[in-house]
């Protein structure tokens, strides 16, 4: 049993312009950070690539194949406002949301102890039906599906700790009973969503904002008080991680101070919930995080973690 890391290099064809902070340099960062010999005993795979009917878990079939018809051949175009396609971003998104529905099969069959899958672009923005925010597909959102379809799962808890709030991941469980989304995150700030009166249609949704200028304290308060005990009373069969590393002091879209040992600390406490309640089930989901060495480094002290139990 062993951790198992999951990229694949399509995820460096999604091409961004010049100077946009969602860019292939950052999956080169951690993929380097993590050919340290400190990660050795990490078990590694390719992402296979996502089928139309993962990707149906959480967005209509409408939705998701005009996404794929406005794939350019050359250049880029504009999807969103600040969310642009190449001709590499389809392989690179789907095989994202492979990725993750490998990672729930590896977990849940006992083949991996946990999973981190290092892949771009990320998920936590796309809602149902609006890719946004650097987002296509939601693929923590189609991994806690997939997880419920395919391996009978009852409850699943989504816990993103991206400096954004995961408007995408929210929308999609709004009315969910069984999966939790839990988020801790800086506001105000893009998306403008994520306050603590949004609970969902069954509570199921919860909220820990936190200030510009906010840091450790702040960041593991809120965990402490308003996520840990939230997640330990819905007693998940499995949790997933939207692992966005853009709360780091360096990162340039944000104003959250943590550090390194912060998202070990968060990851040691989402494993011991999920040894408690989920059988050590765990996959984590690679999000945001846009100043490359704060990027790397937040990334191994995260992998350590999940490889240190």
């Amino acid at each position: 049993m062993t951790t198992l890391l999951i990229t694949h290099s399509a995820g460096l064809q999604h091409a961004t312009p010049q100077g946009h902070p969602e860019r292939a340099e950052r999956l080169r960062a951690v993929e380097m950070a993590l050919e340290d010999e400190r990660f050795a005993a990490l078990a590694r795979a390719t992402a296979p690539l996502g089928t139309l009917d993962q990707v149906t878990l959480c967005h209509p079939l409408a939705f998701a194949e005009a996404l794929m018809a406005a794939a350019p051949e050359t250049g880029l175009i504009q999807i969103e406002a600040d969310t642009m396609m190449s001709p590499g971003t389809m392989e690179a998104a789907l095989r994202g949301v492979g990725g993750a529905v490998y990672a729930v099969d590896e977990v849940m069959t006992g083949k991996a102890s946990n999973a981190f899958c290092a892949m771009r672009p990320p998920g936590h923005h796309a809602e149902s039906v609006k890719a946004m925010g650097f987002c296509f597909f939601n693929n923590a959102a189609i991994a806690a599906r997939h997880a419920q379809r395919a391996h009978g799962v009852e409850r699943v808890a989504v816990v993103d700790w991206d400096v954004h709030h995961g408007n995408g991941t929210q929308e999609i469980f709004w009315d969910d009973a069984s999966v939790l989304y839990a988020s801790v995150h800086e506001m105000p700030l893009y998306p403008g969503t994520g306050a603590v009166s949004e609970r969902g249609q069954h509570g199921t949704i919860v909220n820990a904002p936190l200030r510009s200028g906010d840091g450790s304290d702040e960041f593991r308060d809120a965990f402490e008080s308003a996520l840990l005990p939230r997640i330990a009373a819905f007693q998940p069969d499995l949790i997933i991680i939207s692992a966005g590393f853009d709360a780091h002091w360096r990162d340039p879209l944000a104003n959250i101070n943590l550090r390194e040992p912060d998202f070990a600390w968060a990851t040691q406490e989402l494993m011991a919930l999920a040894d408690r309640h989920a059988g050590g089930r765990l996959v984590s989901i690679l999000e945001g995080g846009y100043d490359l060495e704060g990027l790397s480094k937040s990334a191994a002290a995260h992998v350590m973690a999940l490889m240190r139990g």
